[in-house]
This record gives C-alpha cells, sequence and structure tokens, in this order.
C-alpha cells in the first residue's frame, strides 16, 4: 500500500511510548496523521459524521482503548475503511493476570472476556507487541491468525547509545526505573541488592514512583547499598540511563510478564547499555534472545 492517511481514533496519549513509536514509523514512510478524539467513545461515529470527518485509508485505535473500537468500527465499516487495534493489553488480561482482581472463570470475568473477544473481532488487523502475546490474543480472545500481526515496542530516537559513565573508582550502578507495578516484580531487584550487600563495587539505584515503591523502600531499609530517585521527565531518561551501567528490564512471575518485552528493555538496549531480565524468551526476537546485551533470569 503506497502511503496513504491515518485516522488516529481515541483519547489516548499519542505522546505515550508505543504510540509515539508507531507514529514516528508511519511519519517515516510518509504517511499522514489525523487525530480524532470523540467527547464520548460510545458515540466516536455518531461524532465523527456529524463532524464530517474525511475518509481515511485506516482507522487506528492506540493501545488502551478498548473503549473507542465498537464506535470506531462501525464508523470505518460504513466507509468500508479497514480498522486496526494496538491494545497492547488486554482488559481481560490485566484484571485476572497481572493484577489478580477476578478469577478467570468468575462471571465478571466471563463477561469481559466475551466482551473483550467481541471488540478484537471488530478489527481487520489486530497488531500485538510480541509474538507471545500474539499467540494470547489467537487463544483466548479468538482473533485470526491472518489478521494478528506483530509490532515490537521499540525506541524512540531520543535514546541513543552513549559512553559508559568514567571514573575508575566509582561504583557499578545498577538501574531500576518503572512504575513499580506487579508486572516490574520491583521486590525481586531489592532482594538481589540486599544478596549483594557486601558488594561494595555496586549500587542500586530504583527510580520512579508506583503502588509498590513503599513496599519496597521498607524492605530495603537496612541496605546501605540501595537508594530510590524520584520519577524524572521522560525526555530526561536518555541522560539518565547514560549515568548508569547495568539497566533492569522486569522480574514478575505472572504470564502476562512471560508475554511482554518492556519499553524499558528496548530504551537501555537503544543506550547502549546491556539488560537483566526476566526469561521470556518467546516474547523477544531470536537476535535479542541470543544477544550478550540482555541476560535472563528466572521470574521473580
Amino acid at each position: 500500500m503506497s502511503a496513504g492517511t491515518i485516522l488516529w481514533w481515541g483519547r489516548g496519549d499519542p505522546g505515550y511510548s508505543r504510540n509515539g513509536v508507531v507514529r514516528a514509523a508511519f511519519a517515516g514512510i510518509g504517511w499522514k496523521i489525523v487525530d480524532f478524539r470523540p467527547r464520548l467513545s460510545w458515540a466516536g461515529d455518531v461524532e465523527a459524521a456529524l463532524c464530517a470527518v474525511s475518509r481515511p485509508d485506516i482507522v487506528w485505535v492506540p493501545c488502551f482503548r478498548q473503549r473507542d473500537v465498537a464506535a470506531a468500527a462501525r464508523w470505518a465499516r460504513r466507509r468500508g475503511v479497514p480498522l486496526v487495534f494496538d491494545p497492547l493489553i488486554g482488559a481481560y488480561e490485566k484484571q485476572t493476570d497481572e493484577f489478580r482482581r477476578m478469577e478467570a472463570l468468575s462471571p465478571a470475568a466471563r463477561r469481559m472476556l466475551a466482551r473483550e473477544r467481541r471488540l478484537f473481532a471488530a478489527a481487520d488487523v489486530v497488531v500485538a507487541d510480541t509474538v507471545a502475546h500474539a499467540e494470547y490474543f489467537m487463544e483466548v480472545l479468538g482473533t485470526e491468525a491472518a489478521r494478528t500481526k506483530v509490532v515490537y515496542v521499540g525506541a524512540e530516537a531520543a535514546f541513543r547509545p552513549s559512553p559508559l559513565p568514567e571514573g575508575a573508582d566509582r561504583p557499578v550502578e545498577v538501574l531500576f526505573y518503572g512504575s513499580f507495578l506487579p508486572l516490574h516484580g520491583p521486590e525481586a531487584v531489592v532482594e538481589a541488592a540486599r544478596l549483594c550487600a557486601r558488594r561494595t563495587d555496586v549500587k542500586w539505584t530504583l527510580l520512579g514512583d508506583g503502588p509498590l515503591r513503599a513496599r519496597c523502600e521498607a524492605l530495603a531499609a537496612q541496605a546501605a547499598n540501595v537508594s530510590f530517585e524520584p520519577p524524572v521527565p521522560y525526555s530526561g531518561l536518555p541522560a539518565r540511563i547514560a549515568k548508569a551501567d547495568v539497566l533492569l528490564g522486569v522480574f514478575g512471575a505472572t504470564e502476562k510478564a512471560a508475554r511482554v518485552i518492556p519499553n524499558k528493555v528496548f530504551q537501555a538496549l537503544a543506550c547502549g547499555r546491556p539488560v537483566v531480565t526476566r526469561r521470556a524468551r518467546r516474547a523477544y526476537p531470536a537476535e535479542v534472545a541470543a544477544s550478550p546485551a540482555v541476560k535472563f533470569v528466572p521470574e521473580g
């Protein structure tokens, strides 16, 4: 297909890492992106009709915007335009696996699964971030293999190789950054640091904030080799990575954690830093899984 127009449908953050990478990729091959942010997701097709939104070549519903799919599908179907949905994560998967707020076989979870299967079926193409996630979409959410595609998350152009920090006598810095979610397994980072407490030539830094930060601070209370830093603006992440020697990925023990490659892994590798992360080899491209730049460890 030659370059055309993408109608970017939904109220999500266009600057979110996944969205930014996809949008930059489209721009790089000459595609035009037009944003449509409906006031009410469920009535987006009515609003688009009233606003006389021009017919694009593709309607793209970005990550986390399940609530926009139904209206976008109705509008696209009436105009004969293919709909692409890039969910990044399913709502059912998030509630039953990542946060474990629902039992997978409970009535509420079954209703959520049925609804999400209908939404995924409404898209002409469903985009997954890894092969393992694509397999999950096909096996659990019922997407067809022919219309399930993989686009890796990647990293923005701002993340580029930088020299290692200088100073022969300084300790090696192991850096974890993130939103302290169960998926990330930050407690495992603190435990690893505590096991290395006698190593004065290594320091451990956890950067960011989130639900598990307080617990991690409590676990690290007696660990002199562990420090915590507040979140930094996203634009400042490349410079912060450049100050570290080794980057950490995720260590959560959920099945969801085994299906993804976190943004931070792509970002760290793009900055020229080695990464330690949990084993999830089915999620990784073969050349990355075999690379000495990534050290896989058991989950948890």
